[in-house]
């Protein structure tokens, strides 16, 4: 008989019993103990080192970079579960603290490390495994290090600046409530419950949602806006100014360990398309019976269905399509589930949104949902279980190599909705939902690709004017702008969705990150296409990128699957298979 699985909170006692638990105290303690053990080496660190010594200490960071991680990750899913509990706030200001206080401690090894001349690095790294990869890595931000004042002076300034500004977005962002009447009766919603409506297929209904969205996020804007003042000038003053990166953007492509080349080929081809959407943006409104879309109605279904699926049949829907593709990945996501390793009840105060954390390779990932039975959240369950099937995949390596770059993060979680749309395509016999899922294919793909460009082309245009002195309103014009340049004459853009940009909170967050989205999505795209055409002598090829995680870098890990991203001839590959989609779309008789 099939288990049977419910909306629930997640169990967090395989991290820790609790904020005051002994074995929290017992962490923090043994973290201090580290501390005091590793700081002794600071003068003995030398270029003829043994190398006994150094793997010594290589396994020390390693066992207690991954300890004070999973304090962080246990503050943060508590914090996540609800944004307005103070005990869980300060708990996670104070884990913060702490992690900067200690990494102040230990700084005197990374900077040891990477001022070592060429050749004896080769020396100490050629024999260490797994833990070579991270140690490359590190040496590669040798030229944008600094001294090992100046960088503890970083990290403390840190917890009360770009952390506190995070903090005080999230704070401020998830506790936002929403008004809507809905059939007659205003409605108080949760964010999550209020974005489910701009799915709905009631115009007005969208219309509403939206305005009501902007509206409360405009009564912030302001401050909002100075928040994102605050931080983007924090970034750019450590990473340009003292750092010397060549621009704001170029922090985050030595992060990910990708060529500003590469990255700009994927920016090039993907605002070059825009046309690919703005045509499919026009025959969608020929679906829907309109001359011209609105901004409301860019997710608005073509086929009035209002089908739910209840979480249970979700669940079992997302494994069946994992367990055909191959059964160890089915296994590997009702571990998560099984250990009540996900949250997936909405309730007020809770984060909105999705997301997978995993941290120690010993252990399940959690996964967060506000799941509403509608047929997004079946794909968005999908996706989050895809990224925890990654990350226990790659659990081989250790904890400083396990985890994925960001630009390969989004493979198997995009590769799991696929499987699922392909299943909900196969069993599906209503042929209004069946419509809706191959619109809803070609939204996504907007959501994923496109949009997440052109969010970093926003980035890009707004760090450079608010070094200029740029009032929050001239951000709203910029975001303006580029929202045309997106949607063309397909479309009529509102004036409040001028506000938008306060909304995506990553943002505010980590600059340039949204890039790797579109990254990911291409990339997926160009990986599926050669599982339908090879089937399942692909599979050993596409789990050797996942079981990779972050031990090499992502080019090295796709040029090993014979993919090169080096081309714009790559990505337009990938955009030409949204451009098919599209295609065969407007083969469809409109009804």
């Amino acid at each position: 008989m099939a288990k049977k699985y419910t909306l629930s909170p997640w169990k967090l006692d395989a991290l820790f019993p609790g904020i005051d638990s002994k074995e929290m105290k017992a962490a923090f303690k043994s973290l201090e103990v580290f501390a005091d053990e590793f700081e002794t080496w600071r003068d003995k660190l030398s270029p003829d080192m043994e190398f006994e010594d150094f793997m010594d200490l290589l396994e020390k960071q390693n066992r207690n970079g991954c300890l004070i991680a999973k304090m962080f990750q246990y503050s943060y899913l508590k914090f996540s579960g609800d944004t307005q509990d103070q005990e869980a706030q300060a708990f996670m200001t104070k884990v913060q603290q702490f992690a900067a206080d200690l990494e102040n401690r230990v700084l005197f090894f990374s900077l040891w490390w990477k001022g070592l001349e060429d050749d004896v690095a080769e020396r100490l790294m050629k024999d260490t495994g797994d833990y070579k990869y991270w140690l490359q890595q590190l040496r590669n931000f040798k030229p944008h290090t600094l001294t090992e004042p100046e960088e503890k002076i970083i990290n403390t300034k840190n917890v009360t600046g770009p952390q506190a500004l995070q903090k005080l977005y999230d704070s401020i962002t998830n506790g936002f409530v929403f008004k809507v009447e809905v059939d007659g009766e205003e409605k108080e919603l949760t964010l999550g419950e209020l974005l489910k409506l701009v799915y709905t297929p009631d115009a007005d209904l969208r219309k509403k949602a939206y305005q009501e969205l902007w509206r409360v996020y405009g009564e912030e804007g302001t401050i909002i806006g100075q928040i994102y003042q605050a931080f983007i000038r924090d970034f750019y003053n450590e990473n340009v100014g003292m750092r010397k990166f060549e621009d704001t953007m170029a922090v985050r492509n030595l992060i990910n360990d990708v060529p500003g080349d590469v990255v700009n080929a994927l920016l090039k081809v993907v605002e070059k398309n825009a046309v690919v959407f703005q045509r499919y943006f026009k025959l969608k409104a020929k679906w829907l019976k309109m001359d011209k879309l609105r901004r409301y109605d860019i997710y608005a279904p073509v086929a009035a269905s209002d089908k739910k699926y209840p979480f249970n049949d979700a669940v079992h829907m997302v494994l069946d399509a994992f367990r055909e593709f191959d059964p160890k990945v089915a296994e590997l996501a009702q571990r998560v589930l099984d250990e009540q390793h996900m949250d997936s009840e909405v309730r007020k105060g809770k984060m909105s949104g999705a997301y997978n954390y995993g941290v120690d390779p010993a252990l399940t990932p959690f996964v967060l949902m506000n799941y509403t039975e509608a047929a997004r959240d079946v794909a968005t369950l999908a996706h989050e279980l895809g990224h925890a099937i990654h990350s226990m995949l790659a659990s081989d390596h250790i904890f400083l190599t396990h985890h994925a770059s960001l630009p390969l993060a989004e493979t198997a979680s995009t590769f799991g909705e696929m499987l699922l749309i392909d299943k909900l395509l196969a069993e599906e016999t209503d042929e209004g939902v069946r419509r809706d899922i191959l619109f809803a294919q070609v939204d996504d793909n907007f959501a994923t690709v496109q949009r997440q460009v052109f969010f970093a082309l926003f980035e890009r245009e707004a760090h450079k004017a608010i070094q200029e002195n740029a009032l929050v309103d001239d951000l709203n014009d910029i975001y303006m702008k580029n929202l045309k340049a997106q949607f063309g004459d397909s479309m009529d853009i509102p004036e409040e969705f001028k506000w938008e940009w306060t909304y995506v909170s990553i943002f505010f967050d980590r600059p340039f990150y949204v890039y790797a989205y579109a990254f990911g999505q291409l990339l997926v795209l160009s990986l599926y296409k050669q599982y339908k055409q090879e089937g399942k002598k692909f599979i050993p090829r596409y789990l050797e990128i996942l079981k990779a995680g972050g031990s090499m870098a992502p080019v090295d890990i796709l040029d090993r699957a014979g993919v090169d991203v080096r081309k714009e001839a790559f990505w337009q590959g990938g955009f030409d298979v949204i451009s098919e989609m599209v295609d065969q779309l407007e083969a469809i008789p409109v009804e």
